[in-house]
């Protein structure tokens, strides 16, 4: 179970930052991705970035809190982390993006963050 736990956890990490990446330099794919794509009349690069930083920082300090702190505080921080993506389930279909995306992407992310947090709280 640990090797489950902590294999979970490192590709949920680099999965942040894969998508941290992708925001900051591939924004209206990623933002088509993410299901709710960015106008092209309207200036959301910014907001674009932000995400970016935002999901390469979260990826970035799971590695960190895995590497020097160990499995339980990385299991803190995937219970916390989880609110992201099932907020982003309630943006996207707020902002008229498709149910699949939002439950099928999002909602199931934050599942499987829950899922990994388990894991790590078990090890």
């Amino acid at each position: 179970m640990t090797v489950t736990a902590y294999t979970l956890a490192v590709v949920l990490d680099l999965f942040c930052v894969f998508l941290g990446y992708r925001f900051l330099f591939q924004p209206a794919s990623a933002a088509a991705g993410y299901g709710v794509p960015a106008r092209p009349d309207g200036d959301a690069g910014a907001y674009l970035s932000i995400k970016g930083l935002r999901d390469g920082a979260f990826g970035v300090m799971g590695l960190v809190l895995l590497v020097f702190a160990g499995a339980r505080a990385e299991a803190w921080f995937m219970l916390a982390v989880a609110l992201v993506p099932l907020f982003d389930t309630v943006i996207v279909l707020r902002h008229g993006g498709t149910k699949a995306v939002a439950f099928g992407i999002h909602f199931a992310t934050a599942v499987i963050v829950l899922i990994s947090a388990g894991l790590l709280f078990a090890v």
